[in-house]
């Protein structure tokens, strides 16, 4: 009874002392983990320091060969001689323009603007059109050089080419040809409505057509019916823009003793009004058309 009693007291003394020894190696375990845990933090701050310093380190260097290369560029552009440096400058302008010339003329092919690359530089050809009519085509000789040249060309002397010139080719050969091209084409289609009118509405006129090389004033007498024994009309067509091919300035009178009726400015208000409006084939084929009845769906 006592040998139980004693191994009873045994047992559970050795149980406590087991139990005991488990909780002081979890008190330990968790003590030398606390203990790590700043040496670990610490290492990971060392080991980042590291790296900004080589990082610093990196972009001295860099620094340094940048300079070096600076100073090398300013002391071969030194050694260069200023007539040199010139040629090389304008050399380079030249070629920008040359390559701006073929983009153009690339991108313009489809527009009337068109040219082929010569020995001196390109010529450039400006094909005209009026209402789908293909008119008159002329050239323009380029010279690639500083400054950019014209060689020859065939545009009508009373086009402002120098003026033109003196605006845009220096500066913006892209400007320069479209403005040409304006001023060509507008004087073109001047000129088709004048021929037309002489050609195909010459019953209506009841004189010559006077007209100036730019086609830019016209004048002429006409009648609204052909076979008619109305008094004519009296018509003063002034384009003052010289890129359009509608008046600016047009004046109608009727050529006749009596004072107009009512009837009859209404008339001559609604020819001014349509070669405002419409090209001059047109307003006479409106004549043709209806006679003294004009198409009142052309001057609205």
């Amino acid at each position: 009874m006592e040998l139980a009693n004693t191994l009873s007291q045994d047992g559970e003394s050795r149980g406590g002392v087991l139990a005991h020894l488990e909780r002081l190696e979890t008190q330990v375990s968790r003590s030398r983990k606390k203990m790590e845990e700043p040496q670990s933090a610490q290492a990971e701050e060392s080991a980042l320091g590291t790296r900004i310093h080589e990082l610093r380190r990196l972009r001295d260097k860099l620094r340094a060969e940048v300079k070096q290369h600076q100073a090398s560029v300013k002391a071969s552009t030194t050694n260069v001689e200023p007539d040199q440096t010139l040629e090389i400058t304008e050399q380079e302008s030249l070629k920008r323009k040359w390559e701006n010339v073929k983009a153009i003329l690339q991108a313009y092919r489809f527009t009337g603007i068109s040219g082929k690359l010569t020995s001196r530089g390109v010529c450039v050809c400006i094909s005209t059109a009026f209402e789908g009519n293909l008119l008159d085509s002329y050239f323009v000789d380029l010279v690639m050089r500083k400054p950019l040249q014209i060689h020859h060309h065939s545009i009508p002397v009373f086009i402002p080419l120098e003026e033109i010139s003196a605006k845009y080719l220096q500066t913006n050969i892209q400007h320069f040809l479209f403005t040409l091209c304006e001023y060509l084409n507008a004087y073109s289609g001047r000129k088709y409505q004048a021929d037309r009118l002489q050609s195909d509405f010459e019953a209506f006129l009841a004189g010559p057509l006077q007209r100036n090389s730019l086609c830019n004033l016209l004048s002429f007498t006409y009648k609204a019916e052909p076979e008619g024994q109305s008094f004519p009309f009296c018509a003063r067509l002034l384009y003052k823009d010289l890129t359009t091919t509608l008046p600016t300035d047009v004046t109608v009178t009727y050529q006749g003793t009596d004072a107009l009726s009512t009837t009859q400015e209404e008339q001559r208000a609604a020819h001014e009004n349509l070669f405002f409006t419409k090209p001059l084939h047109q307003v006479f084929t409106s004549f043709a058309r209806k006679g003294d009845k004009l198409d009142m769906s052309l001057v609205s």
